[in-house]
């Protein structure tokens, strides 16, 4: 498709118009003009070469009565879905989910694939990634050619401008421009970011957040990680490395963190800790897999082991603290709790929960509200390619194309 810069004025018309589109669902142009504070002159110019570059599409808005008397139906503006082609991917402890989401947002197709193993060098993962999705295309019908970008949630510390990893625990050395190696690969954008990050967009765009200004994600799994939405815009932070949630310090010289740094929330309520802890107090049977060992650990504290339930209780302490601290600086509307681990209460027990608020700065106002959100990876996946999707709106923004596919 050939295109043409255009002009810093026009973008920022060209922005607002899409975003409010975007955002409505589907819009008729005089509202257009009176929500974004655009001449209507102007919309009907900038819609119209929207609609020739196939960006969006014209429907007809269902007749009122009032309406179909005066014969004048009214035609609204929606993003036309066939437009591009974005996947999302999720980087998990030992698998990779996929979501297809067309130009609208609408999942169109998923896929799930286990990884070989949950420490990789970058050539090797970046091998791996790109057969899982040519095989996450191909089962819907499509190629790699289809796409216009790809975007991947990897969890640890992410400089998403750059697509850069300081570190992560699924890869085996730091600082890596690994978007970058990914992109080579693929042929195609890539937008790399933390995976908790990617899931405070999906919540924004698809779930508990949406049309919520100030709301912190908090992810439970095999990490803790964070993500976190002020005035309605993802905080990253000057370095990228903002919100590491897991990583704040609960215990001066505690417990070793898989990051190289003693004393993390994580090192006392991620899996990893808790697996490590009852090793250390010989409560575990190491011929299960991690997460069986996990799941026998919090049954046998619901059933009242007295070592199990000393493991988990200060799990949840370490936790309601750090939960606390979230919202002494924050202040958010919302908590959310999300992952893998909210299949299971220990973290989100009510005397957590009451922990975190008796330990809050103490307003004539309610605290926040704490929801649950329990799903799987497609969600990360649809986080990734609502960064995917968001990075094709600004570079059609941004542009003046002939037509879309």
């Amino acid at each position: 498709m050939n295109s043409q810069p255009i002009g810093a004025r026009k973008i920022q018309g060209r922005r607002a118009l899409l975003s409010e589109i975007r955002r409505a669902g589907q819009i008729a142009r005089i509202d257009l003009a009176a929500r974004t504070g655009i001449s209507r002159a102007t919309v009907t110019t900038i819609t119209a070469a929207l609609l020739h570059e196939g960006l969006i599409e014209e429907v007809a808005r269902p007749i009122t009565a009032t309406e179909q008397a005066r014969g004048r139906p009214r035609v609204d503006l929606k993003l036309r879905g066939a437009a591009h082609l974005v996947a999302g991917l999720k980087i998990a402890n030992r698998a990779i989910s996929v979501a297809l989401v067309d130009f609208e947002g609408k999942l169109v197709g998923q896929y799930d694939a286990p990884l070989e193993r949950a420490v990789n060098r970058a050539p090797d993962l970046v091998v791996q990634l790109t057969g899982i999705l040519d095989r996450a295309m191909a089962e819907t019908g499509r190629t790699r050619g289809d796409l216009s970008a790809v975007g991947v949630g990897i969890s640890g510390t992410v400089d998403a401008t750059r697509g850069f990893v300081y570190w992560s625990p699924s890869l085996g050395s730091r600082n890596l421009p690994f978007g970058e190696m990914l992109a080579r690969a693929l042929g195609l954008p890539v937008f790399l970011d933390n995976d908790t990050n990617l899931v405070a967009l999906a919540e924004q765009s698809f779930g508990l957040g949406r049309g919520i200004n100030d709301f912190i994600v908090v992810t439970i799994e095999s990490g803790v990680g964070m993500g976190i939405v002020l005035g309605g815009a993802l905080y990253r932070g000057t370095r990228g490395c903002g919100a590491e949630f897991g990583h704040i310090k609960v215990h001066l010289d505690g417990a070793l963190c898989r990051c190289g740094q003693r004393g993390c929330l994580e090192a006392y309520v991620a899996d990893y800790a808790l697996l490590r802890e009852a090793a250390i107090m010989g409560q575990q049977d190491t011929a299960l897999p991690d997460e069986a060992r996990v799941e026998k650990l919090l049954r046998a504290a619901r059933e009242g082991q007295p070592t199990a339930r000393s493991i988990v209780a200060r799990a949840g302490r370490m936790f309601s603290m750090g939960l606390a601290n979230l919202v002494n600086i924050f202040d958010p509307q919302l908590i959310i709790l999300s992952g893998e681990r909210m299949q299971f209460d220990h973290l989100y027990a009510s005397e957590v929960i009451d922990t975190m608020r008796s330990s809050i700065v103490d307003i004539d106002k309610a605290p926040p509200e704490v929801k649950i959100h329990k799903w799987g990876d497609l969600m990360w996946a649809k986080g990734a390619a609502a960064f995917a999707l968001g990075g094709v709106i600004e570079a059609a923004i941004s542009t003046r194309g002939q037509h879309a596919n």
